[in-house]
């Protein structure tokens, strides 16, 4: 399938005419420049290579960070997030009470799902291009560049930059028209409807999932239905600081004085003097969560009951998540600099347990919030 990164974005103009899968023609080119690794300078990385369709557009990849590049040698800093259910998202904007809210990529830089989709064609660590003139000088070459001048006018290649704004825009038709981007197709959604009943442990586990006292999940990722989708969502698009462990596994944390700190850097830089935003990251949806390898901007956690295990046992047991000190105690939240940990979240549950309390969840509620989590995967059969 290629080895793809995080693109997917838009930006001009297009033909309306209609594609033989329903798409218009141009979210069909998006789909072929979504899957084509020859638009890449190693000639093996797409779109899809780090966004796989049976994953919710997740990473197929079991390592925390994929490598792109020429060589494919040159490794990145964060989990391709997943793409899923983007289409209901929005610029980014401060809210009414000043929460970030919006945007697209883990750190809200990209304004669209055309903007989204720049960065992954010239980053040095994905598709590594030079510039859009790199870009397109590859797509002349493609099967479907024909069909990319029938829709997007005979002369496109000429002018390098409308020609990259177009394939963007056309990434972005394709994720905004594509139902595989967003299908509502799990089990809860049929259980919203009626159609399936859930488990004894399932609906245990939504129980633990909504309530403020327990597991508080929808704080964050909301299990009702909003006004812009035909279902829950899980993500109210807002962000967060959690203070997950450092990852070792990523090159760059070799340097101590290295720290993605989201909104504030290094990859934004219009925030950068908001020190209040540092270390806070995009909540990302949880539909199709279970079918995901890695969790977390950081790709630390590889299974999904550590990830709540972590949720609730941050503060009440942080010894089975950090590293100690020389006399023993957990240096909490050490993925950010010491005069930076005052912006994690403690005040809301979980989080608000003293060290040595009971956890909100023990382990069995732990293995019913996880079953629940599980009937987020689209693609249910009965």
């Amino acid at each position: 399938m290629g080895l793809v990164l995080t693109a997917c974005g838009g930006g001009g103009g297009s033909s309306a005419s209609s594609g033989s899968d329903g798409l218009s023609a141009a979210a069909a080119l998006g789909q072929k420049i979504f899957n084509d690794p020859s638009l890449s300078a190693s000639g093996k990385m797409s779109c899809a290579s780090c966004h796989d369709a049976t994953l919710g557009h997740a990473s197929p990849f079991s390592n925390a960070v994929v490598a792109g590049g020429p060589a494919l040698d040159q490794p990145g800093t964060r989990t391709p997030p997943a793409l899923n259910y983007l289409r209901y998202n929005t610029a980014f904007f401060f809210a009414s009470d000043g929460t970030p809210t919006g945007g697209f990529t883990w750190d809200g830089r990209a304004n669209s799902l055309a903007d989204q989709a720049v960065r992954p064609f010239l980053s040095a660590n994905e598709m590594a291009n030079s510039n859009a003139a790199d870009v397109i000088a590859k797509l002349a070459k493609a099967s479907y560049a024909a069909e990319f001048k029938a829709a997007f006018g005979q002369g496109v290649f000429d002018q390098p930059q409308t020609a990259f704004d177009r394939v963007t825009y056309a990434l972005e038709r394709y994720q905004r028209e594509d139902p595989d981007f967003a299908p509502f197709s799990s089990k809860f959604d049929q259980f919203t409807a009626g159609s399936v009943a859930l488990s004894d442990a399932e609906l245990r586990g939504l129980a633990w999932f909504n309530r403020s006292d327990k597991g508080n999940c929808a704080a964050c990722h909301p299990s009702t239905k909003p006004a812009n989708a035909p279902g829950a969502l899980f993500t109210d698009f807002t962000y967060d600081s959690l203070g997950v462990p450092r990852n070792s596994e990523i090159a760059a944390n070799a340097d101590p004085a290295f720290y993605d700190l989201g909104l504030c850097g290094p990859s934004r830089t219009d925030l950068a003097a908001r020190t209040d935003l540092c270390g806070l990251f995009k909540v990302p949806s949880l539909r199709n969560v279970a079918l995901r390898k890695r969790f977390f901007h950081n790709g630390k956690f590889s299974s999904l009951e550590d990830v709540v295990r972590f949720y609730v046992q941050r503060d009440t047991n942080p010894e089975k998540w950090y590293p100690l000190d020389a006399n023993g105690r957990a240096i909490k939240f050490n993925d950010l600099p010491p005069a930076l940990r005052g912006n994690v979240n403690t005040t809301e549950v979980p989080y608000n347990r003293p060290l040595g309390a009971e956890p909100a969840l023990n382990e069995s509620e732990i293995q019913d919030l996880v079953a629940f989590l599980r009937t987020l995967s689209d693609g249910y059969k009965p």
